[in-house]
């Protein structure tokens, strides 16, 4: 991410400011006289105050959550926010600040703005996908509607023709018994030879149309087993493509330039601490 500043170091260098203001008030022999000595102490506590509001308004800049996304709507303008602090606390006239400080801060600023524009330009790809696969859990959901739609039309036809096939063998067997009665029935004037040929046919067609329900529920189930494998292979790219939307979704509702900007507030209250400790280690010299 390039500059990393060191955590709370705004407070501890403030801290340590006010050490060496304390050791400021020791006697000076570069200080000519007790007025210009007192002049020095009082102008540095106001560029101390002038300091800490600029650290201030950095270190709530620093923290600033923006409410909702698209994020990148925001950039402009906290960038702006940003370097309006800054311009300000240039433009007071006891800061002059120096070059170094000029060089930190104007690094601080371009890398921080290359990184939301980057960041921009992620946001912009992730509402492309997202756009792209709007439609995704709709083309799943009618995919599983016509699947149960079929799966239930042919388990009605399944129901139907093995009930048809149940009832004609059902038949089949009523007249096997009614041929078996011939013997000693009204019928048993029929000749023996008569008696088996229409047995041995009525037992063949009960076979036979056993035989047929058996084939027709082998049927029936390897077209469930089609038209599931079928569903399946239709639904798992509809499916991989509603997770990455899901994940696109997660991510565009997540700020993630916050880090950034975070770290760019305290690098800019670094190089604004640096710029006073150099000040204040430098005190008028004696006219």
């Amino acid at each position: 991410m390039g500059y990393r500043p060191r955590t709370r170091s705004s407070k501890r260098t403030c801290g340590e400011a006010r050490k060496a203001f304390q050791k400021k008030k020791q006697p000076n022999n570069r200080l000519s006289s007790h007025g210009t000595k007192q002049d020095w102490e009082e102008k540095t506590v106001s560029l101390q105050q002038t300091f800490e509001i600029t650290l201030k308004r950095l270190h709530t800049l620093g923290n600033q959550k923006f409410g909702s996304s698209p994020f990148c709507e925001h950039f402009d303008r906290w960038l702006l926010n940003v370097e309006a602090v800054l311009d300000e606390f240039e433009a007071q006239p006891d800061v002059n600040i120096d070059e170094q400080f000029t060089k930190e801060r104007n690094q601080i600023i371009a890398e921080i703005k290359l990184q939301l524009e980057n960041r921009r330009q992620q946001e912009s790809s992730l509402e492309m996908q997202i756009n792209d696969m709007s439609d995704a859990k709709n083309r799943l959901q009618q995919t599983k509607k016509e699947y149960l739609a079929r799966a239930l039309m042919l388990k009605n036809q399944k129901v139907v023709t093995v009930k048809r096939l149940n009832k004609e063998i059902e038949t089949l067997k009523e007249e096997q018994e009614q041929i078996v009665k011939m013997k000693t029935g009204f019928f048993r004037g029929i000749s023996k030879k008569e008696r088996e040929r229409r047995e041995t046919l009525a037992m063949q067609r009960c076979s036979d149309k056993q035989q047929e329900l058996e084939v027709i529920v082998l049927d029936f189930k390897e077209k469930q087993k089609q038209l599931r494998e079928e569903y399946e292979n239709k639904c798992t790219p509809l499916l991989e493509e509603v997770k990455t939307f899901q994940k696109c979704t997660k991510e565009m509702e997540t700020d993630n330039s916050l880090e950034e900007r975070w770290f760019t507030c305290e690098a800019l209250s670094d190089t604004i601490n640096n710029f006073f400790q150099r000040k204040i280690s430098k005190p008028p010299a004696s006219p």
